[in-house]
Parts: C-alpha cells; structure tokens; sequence
C-alpha cells in the first residue's frame, strides 16, 4: 500500500510540475507574439504614413 501511494505522489508531483512550467512557457511565448505584433503593427502604419505623402 505504501509503495502505490508513493507512485502516484510522485505521478501527481510529475503533472504539478509539468503543468506549472507548461503555463510559464505560454506567458512567456504569448507576451513575445504580443510585442512583436504592437512593433510591427508601428512599423506597418509608419510605413503608411510614408506611402500617403
């Protein structure tokens, strides 16, 4: 009996981990699409400023 509660302890640590670093990696990679869509988005509406004078 122990050692099965130990094998799912270490199973649910697992995910905990897994999930918690998998969650990270999305706010990290979500930020980087925003910025980089707010730095083009300026770059494309400069760029049409330039095409109407």
């Amino acid at each position: 009996m122990i050692q099965y509660s130990d094998k799912v302890y270490k199973k649910v640590s697992g995910a905990g981990k897994a999930s918690i670093s998998l969650g990270i990696v999305s706010i990290v990679t979500g930020l980087a699409i925003g910025i980089i869509s707010i730095i083009f988005g300026g770059i494309l509406l400069n760029t049409r400023n330039h095409l109407i004078d």
